[in-house]
């Protein structure tokens, strides 16, 4: 029995039908490119181009390109690997952890957020590969039998466990998202073969006519999503099997989600450097990458509801409550922060308070206090409801939280290192053009990659859209808002459904 809430907002807007919904989240896939898209694609391949010149630069004539030195080893490359692998942490949060407690306001952003996780993953393995110097022999890293004798990674190395860890998240969640992709290609592949038969190309037929019909036809777009499709037919069958399969992967991504930045935070607890040797780490790393990876999914999903018109889709409770997410997790890492300052004076060990004197006041202050004000301060505003309901407001605190994360990573990684044990090795860190351009290649792969599937997939998960739409109609609200004054218990279904216009 499906019971409706009165009190809560309607997930889908616009009194919209099931053939609406199909029809306007298709309809992005199938038409031409608009000036905006291409505008946007441009500037991310432009973005592509010169960042890669860095890239490969740095491929060529290895990292000494960068501004590294003998005591800052870490720097923008560590900085942006980290704040890359804790962007992609929303995306499956989103699809597992909130399918798993069914939470319906998912479904309107859970494909964008798995896309978003796998791009960001990619971007921050190209960070690695970078780091390591020469790329080529990257498979090192793996516990490969090689020809060299009795060569093996060192599994004792978190740095052997980040490739575990983060070569299985992406395998995890590329299925993940592939899998649920596969209902919404059908439907796609079923529209391309309605046109091959509405416009067929018949021997009476003249030049004009054939002409007119091959613009109209679709074979290509039939053939390419019909392979994509794996041959859904959608009996009741496939879809039984096809939610076990959905609840398998989100039951396997879940405590991924948890692992995979635990694992990165190894990389500096392990150590026994100042400022790093902490067990806090791993949950403030955790809740910093939701922090993070939510506020990149609000900046996504706020460009594409407006860039693609679905604000029925991506509704302002869609914002609201990614909002809320983002209050509790930089209020968790507001309390990590203050959390590091107490134990280092608590610890009694001088080398450890002074590492974070010296965050606060040292050399590098900027970057410390730009970090507490972006992320402790900042999201404290989503308090007020017309702040966290307001499309500026969220727009511009998302892109505050991410700025903020990355300053948290540099400080993390810069001011530990900048001044170690001995005075006379300390030494600064300044990036040089190649840091910066290969941060800008990240940022081309990612939003190129993004721009890419926004237009030639289905941004919304209509599937699943669908599903939710009798119990987030606002007519069937205010239906069962009457009821529920009856006394009544609330089944109700939306008098929009129509099944013969699904299609």
């Amino acid at each position: 029995m499906q019971v409706t809430s009165p009190i809560r907002e309607p997930l889908v807007t616009g009194h919209k039908t099931m053939h609406d919904i199909t029809e306007d989240i298709c309809r992005r896939v199938e038409e031409k490119p608009s000036k905006a898209w291409l505008a946007a694609f441009g500037v991310s391949l432009m973005m592509l181009i010169v960042g890669g010149y860095a890239a490969a630069s740095t491929w060529w004539y290895g990292i000494g390109m960068w501004g590294l030195n003998k005591t800052v080893g870490w720097a923008w490359d560590i900085t942006n690997f980290v704040w890359w692998v804790g962007i992609g942490h929303a995306g499956t949060l989103i699809s597992a952890i909130l399918l798993l407690f069914r939470q319906k306001w998912r479904t309107s952003i859970n494909r964008a957020a798995e896309a978003m996780t796998i791009f960001a993953v990619i971007c921050a393995g190209t960070f690695i590969l970078m780091h390591m110097g020469r790329t080529w022999l990257a498979h090192w890293a793996l516990p490969l039998p090689n020809t060299y004798g009795s060569l093996w990674v060192n599994f004792h190395s978190p740095l052997v466990w980040d490739v575990f860890a983060i070569s299985t998240y992406l395998t995890v969640s590329l299925v993940f998202w592939y899998v649920g992709l596969i209902p919404d290609l059908a439907t796609i592949r079923d529209r391309a073969k309605l046109t091959l038969e509405k416009y067929p190309l018949l021997d009476t037929d003249t030049p004009e006519e054939r002409r007119e019909k091959r613009k109209k036809r679709r074979p290509i777009a039939a053939f390419i999503y019909g392979l994509l499709a794996f041959g859904w037919e959608g009996g009741a069958k496939v879809w039984a099997r096809y939610e076990y399969v959905a609840l398998i992967l989100a039951g396997l991504s879940t405590p991924l989600v948890l692992s995979v930045h635990t694992i990165v935070s190894f990389d500096f607890a392990t150590s026994l450097i100042p400022g790093w040797h902490t067990t806090i780490f791993p949950p403030y790393f955790v809740a910093g990458a939701i922090f993070s990876g939510f506020a990149m999914v609000q900046t996504l999903m706020l460009i594409t509801r407006k860039v693609y018109k679905l604000e029925d889709y991506i509704t302002i409770t869609h914002i609201d409550y990614m909002n809320k997410i983002i209050i509790l997790t930089g209020s968790i890492v507001g309390i990590a922060y203050v959390t590091e300052f107490f134990m280092a004076w608590y610890s009694g060990v001088e080398y450890e308070r002074y590492a974070f004197l010296n965050r606060a006041f040292g050399p590098y202050w900027w970057a410390y206090w730009s970090m507490m004000t972006c992320n402790v301060i900042s999201p404290q505003l989503f308090w007020f409801k017309k702040i966290r309901q307001s499309i500026a407001w969220s727009f511009f605190l998302s892109i505050v939280v991410n700025i903020g994360m990355w300053f948290e990573r540099f400080v993390i990684i810069v001011t530990s290192l900048h001044r170690d044990f001995l005075p006379s090795s300390w030494a600064m860190f300044s990036p040089t053009l190649y840091d910066m351009g290969d941060y800008l290649f990240t940022f081309g792969i990612f939003f190129t990659c993004f721009f890419l599937f926004a237009k030639y997939l289905p941004v919304v998960n209509m599937a699943e859209v669908k599903t939710i739409l009798n119990s987030s109609d606002i007519k069937a609200k205010a239906k069962a808002t009457e009821y529920l004054k009856e006394g009544g218990v609330v089944a109700a279904a939306s008098p929009m459904y129509d099944k013969g216009k699904d299609l």
